[in-house]
């Protein structure tokens, strides 16, 4: 049995070469065919390195395999197959513990040494979620660095029993005994903030005033530094989560001379590509305040710091937009899901329903019915709202349904989703629909609520910008999907960053 194909095996050869210090795969495994799977994988590894050997161990779940130095026990260990957007994790972590130093800051070493109780993590991934990664890696650094620290990955398919056991329904989620720790995409100083339980305070108050301040870091708030930076202006932006929503898309293909790419890539080269200029860039913090002061704008953080800009430029995005209903709040994660390509493998052979008929809730559709046992679609007009080639290619799917003038009322469950009530808004009848999960994709909504009123915006919460994207407040700006342009694109938002750069450039100027 061969797990990796011949060229994936010279890459990961060289690769290997970077190793300093032996390292021991312990192989935890019986004579099940999902074992035979995860030994042969090991045993292919150990081929490709002199510094790599395979003993048998017996771990809490088989079949697994932790990633140990001859004289001392990670705590890493990957439990199934580390396949995917998972072998990244899988090669950092045989590269990391064979000597190869993690690529973090000083600050993060030394908040991973603060840690002095005995802490296990457990993460749950799906091998198609390209979030997982980021999460595991960012475990396993703090697991190889500080021995107090255990980590193991689960492929949730591999394991569904124990996965349907502790009543997993979105990835990555972490356990820490026994119960949910964290979900979602995090970076290592958010997970690190979670396990000390504080995070620094005012980290930022010491830094000079900015010409152009930008709050986002999505598309548009990364194309307004590069022209920002570019103009020699002094130049800061704030993201929360680097990336934004693009960071959940799995498949780009309408960015002009960028035929194919996924959000992970496409973000992490507009990362590059802004970090070539003079730009301060604040991570896992938000604006919580923004008010005038003087000839300044003051901009309040998380972290209670106060940055102070002669200019600000507003690019928070969007997210996805909640359909108010009794049982989605209770059961977000417990069946409840907006991201097929991460979540969409714990529903194998499941039936889901989908609520929206735009284009993501066809697209979903059309991914989920390579997976689910049956996909049924909610959509409360009397018709798609998708573009015409997915209706098309829907069509041709035999394990979706199309329910319109469908108004959904609640979403039921005990620990999970079991199903949902919704109205047939033509006869005004209610119909149960068993599912086991729900994936909401009926559009978004900007975020805007830090604003308290400062800036105008519609009844849809967005901003207001005229075509030089000025606010209602002289001097602020905003671009993106938190404004009230029609067509909410990545293209279209970095077009809207470059511009509102240049108004605020001009403004400057001005005054």
């Amino acid at each position: 049995m061969m797990i990796l194909s011949q060229s994936l095996k010279e890459q990961l050869k060289e690769y290997l070469k970077l190793l300093k210090y032996p390292v021991i795969l312990r192989l935890s495994s019986d004579e099940s065919e999902s074992s035979q799977k995860v030994t042969a994988l090991v045993n292919e590894i150990a081929t490709l390195s002199d510094k790599i050997s395979v003993v048998s161990a017996d771990l809490a779940l088989t079949p697994s395999f932790a990633i140990d130095r001859q004289d001392y026990e990670t705590g890493i260990v990957f439990a199934g197959l580390p396949l995917g957007h998972e072998f990244e994790s899988l090669v950092l972590a045989l590269l990391q513990v064979g000597g190869h130093a993690p690529k973090i800051t000083d600050q993060q070493r030394e908040r991973i040494a603060a840690i002095h109780t005995k802490q296990a993590f457990t993460t749950f991934v799906s091998l198609s979620c390209h979030n997982c990664p980021d999460v595991v890696q960012a475990f396993n650094i703090i697991s190889l660095l500080n021995d107090n620290v255990s980590h193991t990955m689960v492929e949730g398919s591999m394991f569904q029993d124990l996965t349907d056991k502790l009543g997993i329904m979105a990835v990555p989620t972490v356990m820490k005994d026994g119960k949910e720790f964290i979900s979602g995409r995090q970076t290592l100083d958010n997970i690190l903030d979670l396990i000390l339980g504080q995070s620094e305070l005012a980290r930022y108050n010491e830094l000079d005033v900015f010409d152009q301040f930008i709050i986002g870091g999505g598309p548009a708030g990364i194309t307004a530094a590069i022209y920002s930076a570019r103009k020699g202006l002094k130049t800061g932006i704030i993201a929360k989560d680097f990336g934004g929503q693009v960071m959940e898309t799995s498949e780009i293909a309408n960015i002009t001379g960028t035929p194919l790419t996924t959000g992970e890539t496409y973000m992490a080269n507009c990362r590059n590509h802004m970090m070539d200029y003079d730009v301060t860039l604040l991570e896992n913090v938000a604006a919580t305040h923004v008010e005038s002061a003087q000839s300044v704008f003051q901009i309040t953080l998380s972290d209670h710091s106060i940055i102070e800009s002669k200019t600000l430029i507003v690019a928070t995005g969007a997210r996805w937009k909640s359909i108010h209903v009794p049982g989605e709040q209770e059961f977000k994660n417990k069946g409840i899901a907006y991201c097929v390509h991460c979540d969409g493998p714990l529903f194998k052979d499941k039936s889901v329903a989908i609520i929206g008929g735009g284009n993501s809730g066809i697209e979903a559709a059309i991914d989920l019915s390579h997976i689910v046992q049956e996909v049924t679609i909610l959509e409360f007009g009397d018709h798609l709202n998708a573009d015409r080639i997915l209706q098309d290619k829907l069509a041709t799917l035999d394990n979706v349904n199309v329910i319109l003038n469908a108004n959904t009322k609640e979403i039921l469950g005990d620990q999970k989703v079991n199903g949902l009530t919704y109205e047939d808004r033509q006869t005004g009848k209610c119909h149960h629909l068993s599912v086991e999960g729900v994936f909401i994709l009926v559009g978004l909504d900007p975020n805007t609520e830090f604003l308290n009123d400062t800036l105008q915006l519609n009844d849809y919460g967005e901003i207001v910008i005229d075509a030089q994207g000025r606010t209602s407040v002289d001097g602020i700006f905003a671009a993106g999907d938190c404004t009230d342009v029609p067509f909410k694109q990545i293209i279209i938002a970095e077009g809207a960053g470059a511009t509102a750069s240049l108004s605020a450039f001009d403004y400057l100027i001005r005054h």
